[in-house]
């Protein structure tokens, strides 16, 4: 017996729950079902902090509320293959469904580099999935020599948490010169890093992690320049790959990058089929080539796409790139992304001015909390479009960040962003004569007058 619905959703994270949501507002008549192969998510940005700044590793669950509250079914399965001809979804446990409209929101997998030993107990890749977690959390607490692999947002978010236990030894091992060097110019990056070893973290940069010794539990790992530390655990933060297995299984067109291939709407090469999130291929908002950005924000945005669009583009929203905006934290330093950096701008052959500002984030400095923030805008040198932005400073960084990706999505112009409206209170912000967006546009101004004299 097959079971009818107008939309199957497979995937029961965010972007499989958004575009459920989405469907149901835009489309209350139609019978949705979500399938996802894990009982107990995650709330995947939560991940690093569910082992000491989350008392309890169920604080970060991701439940099934919202699909509740919005009368969608829901069903724990893996769906193992997808009959396009006949419009069928077939399950682990031997049901069939049948679909008007698919959406795809299988997610990413966590990528283990081919290092020699990684069998090993004590190692682990970070899975979205609670029990894999609790079981990460539990050998924590036991470990005394911790080693994480990279330096990306994954591995420095860890290394910052776990760093709050008392009587461990953690060592991030990056491959690169710099900690964050996909995402942050030079000087950020260094913020960062000096960030790290104010917490007594062990910071070993252009170095490889080439085995990892022991006998069934790792022991200890050799790196590339001849060192041999210690590590009783080991937490790999080496990046993520589509999951789109499903799909190149179902004959549907996949990417350079392994991702599923989609259009503005997210439709895949099959027009009853999207895909939304990880899995999904993605552009760069400028240069259309294809990046690497998997992020539940940029998942979350797809989905409401996605799931306005199903059945007919009524609403016109459409993904023209992603933008890569990201925020993370080390310490009390917040850092902040949206758009191109300095360094991309110009390897991507983008003319560029780049403006910066440092200001307090309180008025007047002497107000209490008062710290400096850093900012630095990228534009265009012949339009003054903003290209990219970047910030480092307190916690309000983290939305200053959110401001610079929506006038980036905008076409927001130099010119727009010097005399940008704001609110400012001397509690809450920085003054409003020297508001660190204005300030940095202000400063990218001089290179474009003297460019228009040119």
């Amino acid at each position: 017996m097959t079971d009818s619905y107008d939309v199957i959703v497979i995937g029961g994270g965010p972007a499989g729950v958004v575009t459920a949501v989405t469907a149901r507002k835009y489309y209350p008549e139609k019978k949705i079902l979500l399938i996802k192969s894990i009982g107990t998510g995650v709330i995947p940005c939560g991940i690093p902090y569910m082992f000491v700044t989350l008392q309890n590793p169920e604080d970060n669950a991701f439940g099934n509320a919202p699909l509740e509250k919005n009368n969608i079914e829901f069903l724990i399965d893996e769906v193992v293959a997808i009959d396009r001809t006949k419009k069928e979804i077939s399950t682990k446990n031997d049901r069939k469904f049948s679909y008007d409209k698919l959406v795809l929101a299988t997610g990413s997998k966590a990528v283990m580099p081919p290092i020699p030993g990684s069998e090993k107990q004590g190692i682990y890749l970070i899975h979205k999935e609670m029990s894999h977690l609790k079981n990460l959390k539990n050998d924590i607490q036991s470990a005394k020599n911790i080693v994480v692999l990279g330096a990306g947002f994954v591995g420095i978010e860890f290394a910052d948490d776990i760093s709050k236990l008392k009587d461990k030894k953690i060592s991030i091992i990056e491959m690169k010169p710099e900690v964050l060097s996909g995402s942050f110019d030079p000087e950020f990056s260094q913020l960062a890093e000096e960030k790290i070893k104010e917490k007594g973290i062990d910071l070993i940069l252009n170095t490889k992690i080439e085995s990892f010794n022991g006998g069934e539990r790792v022991e200890s790992v050799t790196l590339s320049n001849g060192q041999t530390i210690a590590a009783d655990l080991v937490i790999v933060g080496a990046g993520s790959v589509p999951n789109s297995d499903l799909a190149k299984k179902a004959g549907l067109e996949i990417g350079e990058g392994g991702g599923i291939v989609v259009d503005e709407y997210l439709r895949t090469s099959d027009m009853n089929i999207f895909a939304v999130g990880d899995c999904a291929e993605k552009r760069d908002f400028f240069t259309r080539e294809k990046t690497n950005v998997m992020l539940a924000s940029t998942a979350a945005a797809e989905a409401r796409i996605a799931g306005s669009n199903l059945f007919r583009i009524k609403v016109i929203k459409e993904n023209k790139g992603t933008i890569a905006s990201y925020s993370t934290c080390v310490g009390d330093l917040t850092l902040g992304l949206a758009g191109l950096t300095e360094t991309a701008a110009r390897r991507q052959g983008f003319e560029i001015i780049v403006g910066n500002a440092e200001c307090l984030n309180r008025h007047p400095g002497t107000m209490p909390g008062a710290k400096k923030m850093k900012l630095k805008l990228i534009f265009s040198r012949q339009s003054g479009v903003l290209l990219g932005g970047q910030v480092a400073g307190d916690v309000s960084a983290g939305e200053i960040v959110n401001i610079i990706s929506m006038a980036i999505q905008k076409d927001f112009s130099l010119t727009e962003l010097e005399t940008l409206q704001i609110a400012t209170h001397p509690k809450l912000t920085a003054a409003p004569t020297m508001y660190p967006l204005i300030v940095a546009a202000q400063d990218a101004l001089k290179g474009y007058k003297k460019h228009e004299k040119v």
